[in-house]
């Protein structure tokens, strides 16, 4: 089933167009990360999709109208932003007892039993916890709300890479099961690998590539060229070069493998040097 389907979405600031025709297929049971730089139009496009923001397009969101059916659909959908919105002042107890009483499918004793694998207490305030706790406390809250789909904005910004690194093992091994659909947008590339099922790259308000992970690992190969070779390697249209310790460095797409083999040492590129290879811009839509 799908969760999330979009035509044409596109949502202007005055002359500033922020999302420019973004079309957009997820289906149910994905993990998907929605990558891209600050400003490219991560989280406008997360606010349409949640019912914040008018747009223009097609969208629907689990069946619904974000904008016109929000209330229907927010029962639907957990969300996790990029800032911390609890107030400093309220104890930890107090935000149970808030969710509890505003979500209809908030598990207390779920978001009980993952803040008791933490040093928080219920009596602690929001202001003597860390920012790491905060958003050990964000996860809590949210993860124990029954929802299909889970948005997260930047949900890590700010964490040392402890607790980032604690967040998506969470994420994946107390949430996703298989059936709930997860859109996570974030500049930090290198730390969703692992829980992706699905990848897109978002820049200037357009999507300028998309891909399943399997699909990755099979598409592109990145070969440290012998300099002698390098001439023939670039007959060949690689994606993306660059100079790393004095040697060239070529990303490929669908090239043969046994080809590339006899320029050098070959390998599967990471998601970031994917991610610097599709944002340059000279690189055409994928």
């Amino acid at each position: 089933m799908t969760c999330i389907e979009a035509r044409g979405l596109r949502k202007t600031f005055g002359p500033k167009v922020a999302v420019n025709g973004v079309d957009l297929l997820v289906e149910e049971g994905r993990i998907v990360g929605v990558i891209g730089p600050n400003g490219a139009g991560k989280t406008t496009t997360l606010n349409a999709i949640l019912g914040l923001t008018p747009y223009e397009g097609h969208l629907r969101v689990l069946g619904r109208d974000p904008w016109r059916e929000r209330d229907q659909l927010m029962r639907d959908v957990c969300f996790i932003a990029d800032v911390a919105v609890l107030p400093r002042w309220i104890r930890v107890s107090q935000t149970l007892d808030y969710v509890a009483g505003v979500h209809p499918r908030f598990d207390r004793a779920k978001a009980e039993g993952f803040l008791g694998r933490t040093s928080i207490r219920p009596t602690h305030k929001v202001r003597e916890l860390s920012k790491g706790m905060v958003a050990q406390l964000h996860l809590a809250l949210v993860m124990a709300i029954d929802a299909k789909l889970m948005v997260l904005d930047e949900p890590t910004l700010g964490l040392d890479i402890l607790y980032r690194k604690q967040f998506y093992d969470s994420l994946l091994n107390d949430y996703f099961d298989g059936n709930r659909t997860i859109l996570v947008a974030t500049h930090h590339v290198e730390e969703v690998e692992h829980v992706l099922t699905d990848l897109l790259f978002i820049r200037d308000g357009q999507i300028v590539f998309r891909a399943g992970m399997e699909e990755l690992e099979t598409r592109f190969r990145e070969v440290t060229v012998n300099p002698e070779q390098l001439a023939a390697a670039r007959a060949l249209r690689p994606v993306y070069e660059r100079q790393a310790l004095g040697r060239s460095s070529l990303i490929f797409d669908g090239a043969d493998p046994q080809k590339l083999a006899g320029f050098g040492e070959v390998r599967r590129p990471s998601i970031s040097d994917l991610f610097v290879a599709m944002m340059s811009p000279n690189h055409g839509h994928a």
